[in-house]
């Protein structure tokens, strides 16, 4: 049976890829046309930087002359020391040498266009990934992130936003983003391990056959997979398990494995990013729209059993359940996740923050810093696990709902458990 679910599971897995890359390339597209509101502000400091220097150094008249008339050619120098010393995702000190925690802990949790690890001092190491946009004026413009020199550098008619990461035009036209983000890479980077995992076990039953006792990555994955189809599957779709056996292992697998890579130190945040979740739980939707009987139906619509006027109450209330499902999924795998590498990251931060105040300060802070630190990302491997299965188990409860066999209205059933009432009428 493990070994026929290969082909399904495989295929499930390659449609959540292609959809959720949809999403990531719709959710920028949404805002990459947005030029940021601060850039007049940021060219007209930039200016006024430029034209107050020389006053403050008293610099001779001529001097003053050749910087104004070299102004324009200096424009991009001068608006990138406006950002000298800024990591590359927002992850960098105020001017005023306070410590910007919200860009440290939003650079490393959000989306970008490169794979940033660390920072030394000036030195970003980081690998960049392949843009490629798409403007209705302007066709398909492809490079790499590395052009845009962290967002010092236009690149044909593009620039790339320091503060929000996302790309767009100058001009203010609508650009579609299509690039391979940290989110995308990250993801395509699962999809490779899950198949060659899955792939290699299917080899071995396929060779082995199931009297063979297992062995590696077949022996660690076959009890999951076998927990899955006995405390999930079986419980709450009955007979049909086997029908949903290939969406319930992708479901959980991807999860598992995506938030166990996100751990890793530079790792991606892709299952604490609201868009894959949000397509992982639009997936389900759909095949519980598709897949729900009538009687599954008619008790949104028409609650058997309740008075006429409480249906009035009660259907709206159906109606608004029926939605909030998928949206729950979403959210909770969304949050759960994100608030995981947040309250890592703040907790690094807290080390900073009170050696900023005196050194002896951070030393100590840093002590329990890290040992909690230690701690809470113990606890995200196991919250890893946790929010894979709870994801799993809720889609299985909620198609298993769908699918439910309605034989019987309740009089049917009154009937069947007094054969008296039936003789009387």
């Amino acid at each position: 049976m493990l070994f026929k679910l290969k082909n399904k599971v495989i295929f499930t897995l390659i449609f959540v890829i292609f959809a959720s890359i949809g999403i990531v390339s719709a959710q920028d597209a949404a805002t990459a046309h947005e030029v940021p509101s601060n850039t007049e502000n940021v060219v007209e400091n930039s200016d006024a930087q430029i034209e107050a220097d020389p006053k403050e150094e008293n610099l001779p008249l001529q001097e003053v002359h050749e910087n104004g008339n070299n102004a324009e050619a200096s424009h991009t120098h001068n608006e990138a020391d406006l950002h000298e010393g800024a990591e590359a995702h927002g992850a960098h000190a105020k001017k005023d040498g306070e410590l910007d925690i919200k860009g440290i802990i939003f650079g490393h949790v959000m989306d970008a266009h490169d794979w940033h690890f660390f920072t030394i001092g000036e030195k970003h190491f980081s690998i960049p990934l392949p843009v490629i946009l798409y403007s209705p004026t302007k066709g398909f413009t492809t490079c790499m992130s590395s052009a845009f020199h962290h967002g010092e550098v236009e690149v044909d008619g593009y620039s790339l936003s320091h503060e929000t990461g996302k790309i767009t035009a100058t001009d203010g036209s609508k650009v579609y983003d299509f690039s391979m983000t940290k989110n995308v890479v990250s993801m395509l980077l699962s999809i490779l391990i899950l198949w060659f995992l899955f792939t290699g076990i299917a080899k071995k039953y396929k060779k082995n056959g199931t009297n063979v006792a297992p062995s590696g990555w077949q022996n660690a994955l076959e009890p999951i997979i076998i927990f899955i189809r006995d405390s999930v599957a079986k419980p709450f779709l009955g007979k049909n398990y086997a029908q949903y056996m290939p969406l319930l292992l992708t479901i959980f697998f991807f999860i598992w494995v995506n938030n166990l890579l996100g751990l890793l130190p530079g790792g991606a945040n892709l299952t604490g990013n609201i868009a894959c979740t949000l397509v992982l739980a639009l997936v389900f939707f759909v095949i519980l729209i598709f897949r729900a009987k009538k009687a599954y139906w008619m008790h949104i619509i028409n609650p058997p059993g309740v008075p006429l006027g409480v249906k009035g109450i009660l259907i709206p209330i159906e109606i608004l359940g029926f939605f909030i499902k998928p949206a729950a999924l979403a959210i909770r795998l969304f949050a759960n996740i994100f608030a995981g590498h947040t309250i890592i990251l703040s907790l690094v931060c807290l080390i900073f923050v009170f050696g900023k105040i005196a050194p002896v300060a951070g030393w100590g802070a840093s002590i329990i810093a890290v040992a909690f630190s230690v701690f809470m990302f113990f606890l995200e491997l196991l919250v890893a696990a946790i929010q894979a299965f709870i994801f799993a188990n809720l889609v299985a409860v909620f198609i298993g709902q769908g699918i439910e066999e309605h034989h019987h209205d309740d009089a049917h059933h009154a009937k069947d458990a007094h054969p008296e009432l039936a003789k009387a009428h």
